[in-house]
């Protein structure tokens, strides 16, 4: 079985389903979380999660994913529009990434249309809700 595949949450994202609902919708963490399990399971495929609010933290955690994980799916969150050094964190494992967004960040303030990620990614998704995170499961499983 291939290694599995870690999701990155950055900064907020553990008051998913309290913050902004308008924005985010009313799913917790644990539901975005749950939906990448059993998206990875339809696969035969297995993931790890993990989410900090400190950019230290997820750069220790994507240095880890060298060698033990195949694949990273992540939501910076704001970290996406500011952070040099989680971009460079991110090629450090030499594996696939998928950036993804809940809300259409190109559809909200002009800060928000600017990452650092998307230009090592492989693939960006966003606005999709949740079921974005899935998409890019899927899409990692598949490929």
């Amino acid at each position: 079985m291939p290694a599995p595949i870690l999701v990155l949450n950055g900064p907020n994202l553990n008051m998913l389903g309290t913050r902004q609902p308008e924005v985010y919708g009313s799913d917790s963490l644990d539901d975005v979380i749950g939906l990448c399990r059993r998206t990875a399971r339809r696969f035969d495929r297995e993931i790890s999660a993990f989410q900090s609010n400190s950019e230290g933290a997820l750069i220790d955690r994507i240095h880890a994913a060298r060698g033990a994980e195949s694949a990273i799916v992540i939501n910076p969150g704001g970290l996406t529009h500011t952070s040099v050094a989680l971009r460079d964190a991110l090629v450090i494992p030499e594996v696939p990434i998928v950036e993804v967004h809940i809300s259409n960040v190109h559809a909200r303030e002009e800060f928000r249309h600017h990452s650092y990620i998307s230009p090592i990614a492989t693939g960006v998704i966003a606005g999709l809700g949740i079921q974005g995170y899935a998409a890019a499961i899927e899409f990692l499983c598949t490929r």
